[in-house]
């Protein structure tokens, strides 16, 4: 029997499913709590048009709530049929970092899915507990019966982004963070990635936007959209917090070649107005949108770039329907729309 090679899909190949894990941390959103059960239900409600939709509750009362709010935005229940609901315990609701990473594993001309189990310490230890979050994924598999394979590494999912074709694109900021994997090397992490993922490159961005408590996820400054593109935000105010470490990353992200050399094809995203919650400053950006299988959820912050933002995506995702979803509640959890929801690729 040969050795098995894992390979992760990018988020664009066709989904089984998309995850969610419901909100119910106060703390997560202090004094703001309220209007956020009904962006995601607004969530659920779009990517159900499209696809199944995973929804992880801790009890039946948290599941009623949810049901309440996605009848409002489906009175005719056209999709409910599309949304699952799962009795799998969390601590917050970023899925896209506790949720399962599933791969592709091949061996003997074989293939199947299985999920990796990253290791999950709430970016750094900053919030506690975090125990049930790091479950999920045994707890997902338990529930789907697929296999598992634990890495010992820590990672989240917004950390990385990847094209399938052996690129990776991560951050400097955060995956060397001592605060993560205090023990391993670049060169070590990077064969954790190429070992688990099928990474042969991986492409390093240097800081992450201001306001961001991850430590530099990638995918609040640039995302994949297809194997040769990548879009990034730049921020053009000189004035601005962000405007440096965007520029840095924008001229870094030039300099990048795919497998054979050949330079990646860079697009610009503008950045939104500074979006700002009792006096600090939100890790607001268009580059956290989700992209499922006949839709792009995009995150807005009710202001005019908004509108520039989605016509931009929509360029880059002919036949699929770029939405904007208002995230100026979400974002006061210092997350949008990709750190809540995780793709399941198909099988």
């Amino acid at each position: 029997m040969t050795d098995p090679r894992y390979v992760m899909p990018p988020e664009w190949a066709p989904h089984s499913s998309t995850w969610l894990s419901w909100p119910h941390k106060l703390e997560s959103w202090p004094g703001k709590f309220e209007p956020v059960p009904a962006v995601f239900a607004e969530l659920a409600y779009q990517l159900s048009r499209s696809e199944t939709v995973n929804i992880n509750v801790i009890d039946d009362a948290m599941e009623q709530q949810a049901r309440r709010l996605l009848e409002q935005k489906d009175p005719e229940g056209r999709f409910s049929s599309r949304i699952v609901f799962h009795r799998i315990v969390t601590n917050d609701a970023w899925c896209r970092d506790h949720g399962p990473n599933y791969v592709y594993r091949e061996q003997d001309g074989r293939r199947d899915k299985v999920i990796i189990d990253w290791d999950y310490n709430a970016w750094g230890g900053k919030y506690e507990p975090y125990d049930d979050d790091d479950a999920v994924p045994a707890r997902v598999a338990a529930i789907q019966g697929l296999p598992m394979i634990s890495t010992g590494m820590v990672l989240e999912g917004g950390a990385i982004d990847v094209n399938g074709k052996g690129l990776l694109l991560t951050t400097e900021a955060c995956l060397l963070n001592p605060n993560r994997n205090p023990s391993m090397s670049r060169q070590e992490i990077e064969a954790q990635l190429a070992r688990y993922l099928g990474i042969e490159k991986v492409l390093w961005l240097g800081d992450g936007i201001v306001g961001d408590d991850t430590d530099g996820h990638v995918d609040d400054m640039a995302r994949f959209v297809n194997e040769t593109t990548v879009v990034i935000t730049v921020e053009e105010d000189p004035e601005d917090e962000n405007y440096h470490l965007l520029q840095e990353n924008y001229r870094l992200l030039q300099g990048f070649t795919d497998l054979e050399g050949k330079p990646l094809n860079v697009v610009k995203l503008p950045m939104p107005e500074p979006v700002y919650y009792d006096g600090e400053r939100l890790p607001a950006s268009y580059a956290n949108f989700y992209i499922a299988n006949s839709v792009v959820l995009v995150p807005t912050y009710r202001c005019p770039r908004d509108s520039q933002a989605i016509a931009i995506l929509q360029e880059c995702f002919d036949g699929r329907e770029v939405i904007g979803i208002d995230c100026g509640d979400l974002i006061w959890g210092l997350g949008a729309i990709h750190c809540v929801t995780h793709e399941e690729p198909a099988p």
